[in-house]
Order: C-alpha cells, then structure tokens, then sequence
C-alpha cells in the first residue's frame, strides 16, 4: 500500500484550471508530482490554445501554448513544495506523471524541474504532443528518464499535428493490446524519435475509449 504524506494539492480556477498534487511517498522514498487531466472548461480551453510560445527552457524552444501556461500557473506551488521536501528528504527521488493534459504538463514540469538541478523522472500517459522539435529534443536528452507512455490507437498522442512542428518527447513506450486486456511485459513496444510513424502514430483509425485504459480505467481515480 502506498502511504502519501505532506499532501499538497494546487488549484488555478483564474487561468487554465490546472489541478494536481505533491506528495511524499515513504513506502518508496518517492516526492511524487501528479497533473490530472482534462476535467474543466478551463482545462479545455488551454488544450485549444495551440499557439506556439517562446518558453524559457532552453534557447529557441517553444512550446504549445496552452500547456506551458499551465505550468506556469501551477509553477510557484510545485516548486516551492519540491524545495520543501527535497530538503527535508535528501535521499528522496522526484517523479512527476500525469494523464493527458497533465501528462503534457508534467513534461514541460520535469524539464524546468531539471533545470533547477533536480533528478527527475517523467511518467506520461496518453500525453498530446507539447512543444517544436527543437524543446522536444532538448527534453529527450536531460537525464533522470523520460517514459512517455501511449496505448493502441488513443488519438491523443497524435495531436497537435507534426506538420506544425510539433514533436514528441522520445522514446514512446507503446502498449500494443486492446482496451480492458491484461498487458505483459512483451505487449510494450518502444519506438525512438520525436516524430516516429511507428506505435499509436500508425494508427489511422483512432478510438477515445483507447485513451481512457492506460492498464486500467485511469479516469476513474480523480482527486
């Protein structure tokens, strides 16, 4: 059982409604950080805004837009609990995961993390493409470990579109079975690239109940 401790949940009703939690996990000596997905017209509203913007992760890197206010809204209360409980557990290592939206944004959020000198991993699922070539490259070869997880044809991962320059973090962790179906070590296929074909992008006919069983029903844990 995983036991959560010095709970921290953070709420923008103002902007675009990003909402998650950090969380000290001692079962696992883990500071776990946690972006829910899309739940709210303000959620939405940023998913639509797919403008590129000027980021301050590295030089020349944008990403969409939407996401990256999303995390900057989000911004001042993550770090501060992550310096907060990195300090008072030392020995304790940083995930930040999400589903979707908050997988998008928990890429953009392990990025900056980084950056800062953390060690941090990344757990997504189901996340749409979030910034050009160039921020998607960057992200790619940060160490700490970036698993970027889609299921079967989960139409998510396919957007915004890569004629737009928008790319993946690489490698995708592809779990090739169908929805409510057990997945086993050999149903994960991993492909390399930031704009690879291969995986959930092969896939021409999509379907939305694909992005909803990431293992199990991950919509149906909410927070």
């Amino acid at each position: 059982m995983i036991r959560l401790w010095c709970t921290k949940q953070y709420l923008s009703t103002t902007l675009t409604g990003v909402t998650g939690y950090v969380a000290l996990d001692p079962t696992h000596n883990l500071i776990v950080v946690a972006f829910r997905g899309s739940a709210s017209i303000q959620n939405w509203v940023a998913n639509l805004d797919i403008a590129a913007t000027t980021t301050t992760l590295c030089s020349g890197c944008t990403a969409h837009s939407g996401f990256w206010k999303s995390w900057l809204d989000a911004r001042k209360d993550v770090t501060g609990a992550i310096e907060k409980l990195s300090s008072a557990n030392p020995s304790y290592k940083i995930v930040v995961t999400g589903h979707s939206l908050g997988g998008a944004i928990a890429t953009i959020a392990a990025a900056e993390l980084r950056n800062s000198g953390y060690t941090v991993t990344m757990y997504s699922f189901g996340a749409p493409r979030i910034a050009n070539s160039k921020l998607s490259d960057y992200i790619t070869k940060q160490p700490g470990g970036n698993y970027r997880i889609t299921h079967f044809n989960d139409p998510v991962p396919n957007v915004p579109p890569i004629i737009m320059d928008f790319a993946h973090v690489s490698p995708e962790y592809y779990i090739n079975k169908k929805n409510n179906d057990h997945v086993g070590v050999g149903d994960i296929q991993i492909f390399e690239g930031g704009k690879n074909l291969k995986g959930n992008a092969a896939w021409l006919v999509t379907d939305i109940l694909a992005h909803l069983w990431y293992f199990n029903g991950i919509s149906k844990c909410v927070f």
